[in-house]
């Protein structure tokens, strides 16, 4: 298994591509839509939900199988079909063109994987396995729920707007490091978010 690098992309306005209509491919269409990408779905046919999004002009629907023109100008390819030959020939397309894939559920066709994610507004911590365990990324996961609860998607609001105020008045780059590390002590401080959570 490979060591992958964690990172956050910025898919804003991003054409990406899902490959397959069912429950998974919903899913991740969803999860795309929900970073503002500009999706695609190709797929003979759709869940209820992905048809009522191609309906708003949410998404683009392409009702047939796969063509490997499909992957042209794609920043981020998801193969989610479920049958091998197809994720394959999707993950080999997407590669040959340098675009990031996904197949999911097959480790070795995957350029990046999904970790389990807890969001709270802009907060978002990412527990994987490196493919190893989803399952176990999953409880850890679901572990972490009760520590950090619906307050911190308002802690990292107010955070950030003070940060930018404290950055403003430092005259250096490393006054505003302390700046903005000052105003992180001082929200924990005040807000104790920790203090009334305990995981057993």
């Amino acid at each position: 298994m490979p060591d992958y690098f964690p990172a956050f992309l910025d898919l804003r306005e991003r054409p990406c591509l899902v490959v397959g209509g069912g429950a998974i491919g919903e899913r991740k269409a969803r999860e795309l839509l929900a970073c503002h990408a500009r999706v695609t779905v190709v797929s003979p046919c759709l869940t209820a939900e992905l048809q009522t999004l191609a309906q708003t002009d949410r998404l683009v629907w392409r009702a047939r199988t796969f063509l490997r023109s499909d992957v042209r100008r794609c920043a981020l390819v998801i193969a989610a079909t479920g049958i091998p030959a197809v994720d394959t020939a999707v993950a080999a397309e997407a590669r040959r063109r340098g675009v990031l894939v996904n197949a999911v559920d097959w480790p070795a066709q995957c350029d990046f994987i999904f970790g389990s994610i807890l969001r709270r507004g802009e907060l978002q911590i990412a527990v994987s396995t490196g493919g190893r365990s989803p399952a176990l990324a999953r409880e850890i996961r679901r572990r972490l729920e009760p520590m950090f609860g619906p307050e911190y998607a308002e802690l990292v609001e107010q955070v950030g707007r003070e940060r930018a105020h404290a950055r403003l008045r430092a005259s250096t780059a490393v006054r505003r490091l302390a700046a903005g590390e000052t105003v992180v002590a001082r929200a924990l401080e005040d807000a104790r978010p920790f203090a009334r959570r305990e995981v057993r």
